[in-house]
């Protein structure tokens, strides 16, 4: 999805107006200063912010450490709201492709690489969750041409038990509380495998279809072409008898319709996907 929305594009929502022209609002309405990408810049500035107050006053202040608390909390809900907000009224950008997930991952690698160095979280859970974030990310890259993992209900259940445990830890709890973050954790850490393990699955899956699919419409055009090479009125060539040749781009050899003549060359076929395609749907579903 690109900068402008459809109604900016020339769309089917688009109002046409006097000379000619979309009115301002339209051609402004996704810009880089909206309201969802705002907020993504606000969760982004919080990061620092956030660790200057967790760690001040040598970082076991139960007073600064409820302000860290509260910007860490800040940040977690704006993760809800701008995307909602880019995809409910078209503010989606480039720039908000690139900067929300960039900010969810930094706000909460933030709080768990923190909370590990005062020694309250211990180095193994942050090292596991930490480690899968980087590796879908990684992954996503991997099947980007070939295909798009959605967001799925346990992902975004992943993330609510992640923020909702990290910033228990944040604050200063004793007795049962304490008892219930530790556990509210281990639930973070199951569902981030496990997830990690769906998503790792989902990838292989996706990938292994797509390039089938891509190599079906590659043999589908090539015999598609062989046909209409050998048929009568196919061509010059064809009509005086040299035949014609199908390379095939995506393929390691060539199929002859007959003697050596005249090359027709077959990209991907109808289902090669641009990877920026791919890149943009990535994002929206993470978003």
């Amino acid at each position: 999805m690109t900068g402008a929305p459809a109604s900016a594009a020339g769309g089917p929502g688009a109002k046409p107006v006097r000379g000619g022209k979309l009115g301002t609002a339209a051609v402004n309405q996704a810009s880089l200063w909206n309201i969802a990408n705002i907020l993504t810049m606000v969760r982004l500035l919080l990061v620092p912010g956030f660790v200057l107050l967790l760690f001040h006053n040598g970082g076991y202040d139960p007073v600064w450490r409820s302000f860290a608390w509260a910007a860490f909390a800040v940040a977690m809900i704006t993760d809800l709201f701008d995307g909602h907000l880019a995809r409910a009224y078209n503010l989606v950008t480039d720039f908000g492709k690139i900067a929300d997930p960039i900010a969810d991952k930094a706000i909460m690698g933030a709080a768990l690489i923190s909370l590990s160095i005062l020694g309250d979280l211990p180095w193994w859970i942050t090292g596991v969750i930490l480690a899968r974030e980087l590796g879908i990310t990684l992954m996503r890259f991997w099947v980007i041409r070939h295909a798009v993992i959605p967001a799925s209900r346990g992902g975004k259940l992943k993330t609510l038990a992640q923020g909702t445990a990290a910033g228990m830890y944040v604050l200063v709890l004793t007795g049962p509380l304490a008892t219930l973050r530790f556990w509210m954790m281990m639930v973070a850490v199951v569902l981030t495998v496990v997830t990690g393990l769906d998503y790792v699955r989902q990838a292989v899956v996706l990938r292994r279809r797509s390039i089938a699919a891509e190599r079906a419409a590659v043999g589908r055009t090539a015999e598609a072409l062989n046909e209409a090479a050998g048929s009568p009125g196919a061509g010059a060539g064809a009509s005086a008898g040299t035949g014609a040749r199908v390379v095939d781009a995506g393929a390691s050899g060539v199929t002859d319709a007959g003697a050596p003549g005249a090359a027709v060359r077959v990209s991907g076929g109808s289902t090669a996907v641009e990877p920026a395609v791919r890149a943009r749907d990535g994002a929206e579903a993470e978003r």
